[in-house]
């Protein structure tokens, strides 16, 4: 990668050598010009041998990798998917050009080609300029290819993301700002999916996430269970995977803590009588968990659920609702109702953005714990998560700066560490990078795989451990 583009002043070089090599045999042999046909002909003939392995040797770094990736196991091994193995040979195309690009300079900055350059025929500054224009051709072909791999391949960059790259992709220099980043992206998912399929390999059979009871997963606010974006990501089809049975609520995005309770309700008997059983376990992201706590107390369901796992839950409130309390009423009211006209036409029967968002509220919060208090029969427990820095998130970064002037430091851009702790409290998930990990994260909102940090891989253990609790 630090020689091979100089093909053009490699085979100069050549040419000079054996152009000297002749002038010499002609001086000692004091022979006439009658081998200059002879000697013309090795000539090409040893250009066209230099550029023929030369052809092979870029070909062959263009259809990297040669080696797949192996997956092993208890000594089981299975080769990964193409889209993997193509993404890895990107990345290995990217670093390659990485080290190469950087040590061009170096070569000439030491001058390593004033040795040869009086054995070249012809201007000097000519030969230099397309040695430089090959070199070029060769790297920009180089990342491009690289890149184009990364973009077409890796899952968890996001399609604004991509049309970036992309635009950027074709100019020259300006391209290789965005190669560290398209880099990382594919280590980490690679890393993770090889992981992921090692434990595949690991648990063959196990089904360590058949509960005793079907997993019912209620959703936060502002969304909806839709079929073609599911608002739990990779998560469902990887416990399903393992042996879970996996239901959705199928509540409103801006349905009431009250009105959410009754739609979960039914879908429990559902479920219910479906699996001939009589109880659910019960995962709940952010607002989902007010609407089981209510639907368990305060609709005397209790009896239906084995447990509630509650991830980012506002049991306490969000701080964020005391500051848009302070706006004045009919502006709120009149935001909520632009909510409300739209939600409507993706499925909500009843929204009611305005009291919905309302009951997020540290006040209100209050008032429904003492209210609806936690029933013996049901087993409680709660996760959190927290953003390590304000631009951790960019899509929660203003949310999470107000949560930290408001004193809440550690949150996810929307629920603090403390308002999440709710039953037994097990622990707080993050990342060991830079990042953290978001509200959205904790759903595999983006499909994205953080450094440290499987979401999918959480997911599955804490319905292996509710199994293993007999639920």
């Amino acid at each position: 990668m630090i020689f091979l583009p100089h093909i053009y002043l490699i085979i100069n070089w050549i040419q000079g050598l054996a152009r000297v090599s002749f002038e010499r045999y002609l001086q000692q042999t004091g022979s006439d010009f009658g081998g200059l046909k002879p000697m013309w002909r090795e000539d090409v003939s040893l250009t066209i041998s230099i550029f023929l392995c030369y052809g092979v040797l870029v070909c062959l770094l263009h259809l990297m990798p040669f080696d797949f990736i192996i997956a092993s196991c208890k000594g089981r091994k299975e080769r990964l998917s193409f889209r993997l193995n193509v993404m890895k040979g990107g990345r290995r195309i990217l670093r390659l050009c990485f080290w190469g690009i950087l040590a061009q300079p170096f070569l000439y900055l030491f001058r390593l080609y004033r040795i040869p350059l009086h054995f070249i025929n012809g201007s000097h500054g000519w030969i230099l300029f397309l040695d430089g224009l090959f070199t070029f051709l060769f790297f920009y072909l180089l990342v491009i290819n690289g890149s184009l791999r990364i973009l077409c391949t890796c899952r968890s960059l996001g399609v604004w993301k991509r049309a970036l790259f992309f635009c950027f992709l074709w100019i020259p220099v300006v391209h290789l700002f965005p190669l560290k980043y398209l880099s990382k992206r594919a280590k980490i998912e690679l890393d993770a999916e090889i992981c992921r399929f090692e434990n595949h390999l690991k648990r063959d059979g196990a089904m360590i996430c058949a509960t005793r009871y079907p997993i019912l997963l209620l959703h936060g606010i502002g969304f909806r269970d839709l079929q073609y974006f599911n608002y739990w990501g990779r998560i469902p089809k990887e416990l399903v995977r393992n042996g879970a049975v996996v239901y959705y609520g199928h509540q409103e995005a801006w349905g009431t803590i009250e009105n959410n309770g009754q739609v979960i309700r039914e879908k429990l008997k559902e479920v219910l009588a479906e699996n001939h059983c009589d109880k659910v376990n019960i995962i709940a992201h952010s607002k989902g968990g007010l609407d089981a706590r209510y639907l368990i107390s305060g609709l005397g369901m209790d009896e239906h659920v084995a447990s509630l796992t509650t991830i980012s839950t506002p049991h306490m409130g969000s701080e964020l609702l005391n500051i848009l309390n302070r706006l004045p009423d009919r502006v709120y009211r009149f935001v909520s109702s632009l909510f409300d006209k739209s939600y409507a036409r993706f499925g909500d029967a009843n929204p009611d953005c305005y009291h919905a968002s309302k009951q997020l509220s540290p006040g209100f919060c209050q008032e429904f714990n003492q209210k609806y208090p936690d029933s013996p029969r049901v087993y409680y427990q709660s996760y959190a998560s927290y953003v390590k820095h304000v631009l951790g998130d960019p899509m929660l970064s203003i949310p999470n700066l107000l949560m930290r002037l408001l004193g809440a430091s550690q949150n996810d851009g929307l629920v603090s560490v403390p308002s999440a702790k709710w039953g037994r409290f097990k622990r707080v998930f993050v990342s060991t990078g830079r990042r953290g990990i978001s509200h959205g994260d904790m759903i595999d909102l983006k499909r994205e795989d953080y450094k440290g940090f499987d979401v999918i891989e959480a997911y599955v253990k804490i319905v292996a451990e509710l199994k293993e609790m007999g639920f």
